[in-house]
């Protein structure tokens, strides 16, 4: 896709995601419980994309790789040993924040 405005029911209908690794990207599809394969722009400056996705990748929730071995990581992929990506935890945050401020 070029745009759109929300993504969320195609992710709902996926089987499986093939993403760039940015982070909005990656969180979405994880939090719907759909299998990810993350595709590295390596051409980015900084390639701040990468240092996602092999921390997602060697958690266990992701396949990583890039546009010349995706055919190939298509071939060979075993989806089943992909992790679940745990839910979030604002409630956390927010207590962090309460206790950094001084609020009781």
């Amino acid at each position: 896709f070029r745009f759109k405005d929300s993504l969320v029911e195609d992710l709902r209908r996926a089987d499986l995601v093939i993403s760039h690794a940015g982070a909005g990207s990656c969180l979405e599809t994880l939090e719907e419980g759909k299998p990810l394969i993350v595709v590295i722009n390596e051409k980015l400056m900084n390639n701040h994309q990468l240092e996602l996705a092999k921390q997602l990748q060697r958690d266990g929730h992701v396949l990583c790789c890039n546009c010349s071995t995706l055919v190939e990581t298509l071939k060979s992929m075993d989806l089943s040993t992909l992790k679940p990506f745990p839910p979030g935890q604002p409630e956390k945050f927010a207590l962090f924040l309460d206790e950094v401020i001084g609020f009781q």
